[in-house]
């Protein structure tokens, strides 16, 4: 069984940005899905899904061109489940020289030939880095399931009057995975999409991915169904702007939309320098706003009170 694995690779024009500065966070979060998943697969020997995805930190941009590599590594297990922690880093291929970009943490879950979760093997540490990142995931267990329940809990209505965007479209072909289903890395990639339009429109100019976190998977979208996406703005910083985001599936055949995943995103303005720059603040009208506004203070005020995810050693 292998617990850990390193995918490597140039990161292309096809990737960037609009204005090609840099690489859409949406490819990024693939890359990391992607990584991810070879790693649990590789270790259960069983095909896998990925059920939450937190705590994704953009310290700095990746650029088109440079190389890229993506390091997993297991760190924690349940009886089904498996929490690995993922390494982004990026270097010039010229130099070689490479700097962190993103980590974050995911979980995933084995699956048997029926599609039921499955038991897998327990995983142990070996060194005492090992025993300082399973303790870093042990930690964390309670805290996210309570940002998962306190987001669940969030209700949204008409009564909202702050900006919202819904994207809707059918899941393609070229979206699935080994499974049959639309990827984890491709559902990010529609949520980076959707906040990246509804922050930008509100902002006026060009914003970037600074954070996405609680993405909890709660249903698998299959190929075919018809795909609904929607944001909110419920909070804006000096810089920054926080949005709500669910994405939504259903059989074209009925039409009863179902949840599948739900998050949260920060995008923020950045100058000609490089440096963020002042948005537009949020105004709130309705006690839906405020109450949306204060949900997204205590997700930063609990997220705050979290030690920041560990680096592993290169």
């Amino acid at each position: 069984m292998h617990d850990r694995i390193t995918l490597r690779f140039l990161a292309a024009p096809t990737d960037e940005t609009r204005d090609g500065l840099s690489i859409q966070a949406g490819r990024v979060l693939e890359w990391i899905d992607k990584a991810g998943y070879a790693c649990a697969a590789g270790y259960s020997g069983h095909y896998c899904v990925t059920a939450y995805v937190g705590n994704v930190h953009f310290s700095r941009p990746i650029r088109p061109g440079e190389l890229v590599e993506a390091t997993a590594q297991l760190i924690y297990t349940g009886r089904t489940s498996m929490h690995v922690l993922v390494t982004v880093e990026s270097a010039s291929p010229r130099t070689g020289e490479f700097s962190l970009a993103t980590r974050c943490l995911l979980v995933f879950v084995a699956m048997d030939d029926d599609r039921k979760p499955v038991e897998v093997p327990k995983w142990r540490p070996r060194t005492s880095e090992d025993e300082r990142l399973s303790a870093d995931a042990v930690e964390r267990l309670e805290a996210r399931k309570e940002i998962h329940q306190i987001t669940l809990d969030q209700k949204f209505s008409d009564e909202g009057t702050t900006p919202s965007l819904t994207l809707r479209f059918l899941a393609n072909p070229t979206d699935v995975n080994w499974g049959g289903n639309a990827h984890g890395g491709i559902v990010m990639r529609w949520l980076t999409e959707c906040a990246q339009t509804l922050s930008t429109s509100f902002v006026g100019k060009q914003t970037v991915c600074v954070y996405t976190g609680g993405i909890h998977f709660q249903a698998p979208v299959h190929i075919g169904d018809v795909v609904e996406v929607d944001g909110r703005i419920i909070h804006t910083g000096p810089h920054s702007v926080h949005m709500s985001l669910r994405v939504r599936s259903t059989d074209p055949r009925d039409m009863r939309f179902r949840l599948t995943t739900r998050c949260t995103m920060v995008f923020v303005r950045v100058d000609e320098d490089g440096k963020a720059a002042e948005v537009p603040q949020l105004e709130l009208k309705s006690e839906e706003d405020r109450r949306l506004d204060a949900h997204a203070l205590d997700l930063i005020a609990r997220r705050k009170r979290l030690k920041p995810l560990p680096t592993p050693r290169r």
